[in-house]
């Protein structure tokens, strides 16, 4: 079993918090590090080796990400790729927070639900 993953929040880094012994996966607050690759590459990597080892796990990731980068968005994609695939053996369910005023965040929890159909989308309005 992998360990579970946690960074805490930084002015332009949300938090992460992955309990992969719960399947339970959370990203929260702002997401515009000057590099992003360099830092979601660990958090990719740590997710990518518990997807490869899970199975037939019923699996909740809540994002709620009051703001994000194009940078980030473009990994976060990659993120959201991978647990597509991963919701052909296990059961993913991809709860979006956002904010009722905020139509962008809104609307791009709604482009995820179009792209990654294998997910469970549920939309929480705050």
């Amino acid at each position: 079993m992998i360990a579970d993953f946690y960074l805490a929040p930084e002015h332009d880094k949300p938090e992460v918090d992955f309990k992969f012994s719960c399947h339970h996966l959370s990203l929260k607050g702002e997401s515009y590090p000057e590099n992003a690759a360099q830092f979601y590459g660990p958090i990719l990597a740590a997710l990518r080796s518990y997807l490869d080892n899970t199975r037939d796990a019923d699996i909740t990731v809540d994002i709620d990400l009051i703001y994000f980068n194009s940078s980030s968005t473009k990994i976060l994609l990659s993120l959201f790729e991978m647990l597509d695939a991963a919701a052909l053996v296990n059961k993913v369910q991809l709860n979006w927070h956002y904010d009722a005023e905020d139509e962008t965040v809104r609307e791009f929890g709604a482009d995820l639900a179009d792209d990654f159909t294998n997910l469970i989308y549920n939309p929480v309005e705050k």
